[in-house]
């Protein structure tokens, strides 16, 4: 049975990979997956029939970057035959500014200070009471001492009817509780000496990592400081406290709304005098406002 015609009349219904008539040979960035085709375009083509002529383009195109593409060196594993695809060249533009580089907590750089390494350890541990693996931390863990012993014994110094299991739990929950605020008093000096660092950079100076307490401090002095003047009396008649922060800075001085007619008097006077001058002196020093002026 010949069957050559049926070969050839579906050989017609696709084009051939080979793509001729590129006058300027087209860029390649395979890395990127990108053809770069910097031929003019055909603007009678273009006019005649806009969508195919564009889809016809397109798809030389195409074939011209499954082309490089097929030459690559290929590996195959379970997902199928896969191509090694060069390093990028082309440089792209970022969405995004680049990430700032995370701050190091205190123990990061009490570990830097002593050459500690840090080792990363095996999440399942052996428990010997159970005879199984569990995890290091977490639920049910190697770690957990609230729950694990059938029989826990009453120290001296303790009430023989509280709870041991309970003050166990508590004693977990406080440890917790401790580490957590350990952790964010960590974060916030990373931060503020991240910052202060910035500041310093910018000014052109060497940074120092001493000061991140010392300004956190102040932070929180200022704080403190607003949240007794926010009473009704503005702090006038809180009991003071031993030991408690007072406000800093000049105090504003108001005179009594009652007083004696001759002072009042000679308030205004002086005001007067201020504003129109005394015994008809001049107010500017012309003499200095010529030379501001030269100098403008």
């Amino acid at each position: 049975m010949d069957v050559s015609g049926v070969l050839e009349a579906h050989k017609q219904k696709f084009k051939s990979v080979s793509v001729e008539g590129k006058v300027i040979p087209v860029e390649y960035d395979l890395g990127l997956l990108a053809a770069y085709d910097q031929n003019p375009i055909d603007e009678a083509e273009l006019k005649k029939n806009k969508d195919e002529y564009l889809q016809a383009l397109s798809r030389d195109n195409a074939q011209l970057l499954f082309n490089e593409i097929f030459q690559l060196q290929t590996i195959s594993d379970d997902n199928g035959v896969m191509a090694m695809l060069p390093t990028p060249t082309t440089l792209l533009p970022r969405e995004k500014p680049l990430p700032k580089p995370k701050p190091e907590t205190r123990w990061e750089k009490f570990a830097k200070a002593k050459g500690i390494v840090n080792r990363k350890k095996e999440r399942m541990v052996y428990d010997d009471a159970s005879g199984e693996y569990k995890p290091r931390w977490g639920y049910k863990g190697a770690n957990d001492d609230g729950t694990k012993d059938w029989i826990i014994e009453v120290p001296t110094s303790a009430n023989p009817m509280e709870d041991q299991y309970e003050a166990r739990r508590e004693a977990k929950k406080d440890r917790i509780e401790r580490n957590e605020k350990r952790r964010q008093r960590n974060t916030e000096e990373a931060a503020v000496a991240t910052k202060m660092d910035q500041k310093a950079v910018n000014k052109g100076d060497r940074p120092n990592m001493d000061n991140a307490r010392t300004l956190k401090r102040k932070e929180i002095e200022n704080q403190i400081l607003i949240s007794k003047n926010s009473t009704a009396s503005a702090g006038k008649f809180d009991e003071a406290i031993k030991g408690d922060l007072k406000p800093r800075g000049i105090k504003r001085q108001f005179a009594p709304t009652v007083t004696d007619l001759s002072k009042e008097k000679a308030g205004n006077m002086n005001i007067l005098d201020r504003v129109v001058g005394k015994n008809g002196e001049d107010l500017v020093n012309v003499r200095k406002a010529i030379k501001a002026s030269k100098r403008q």
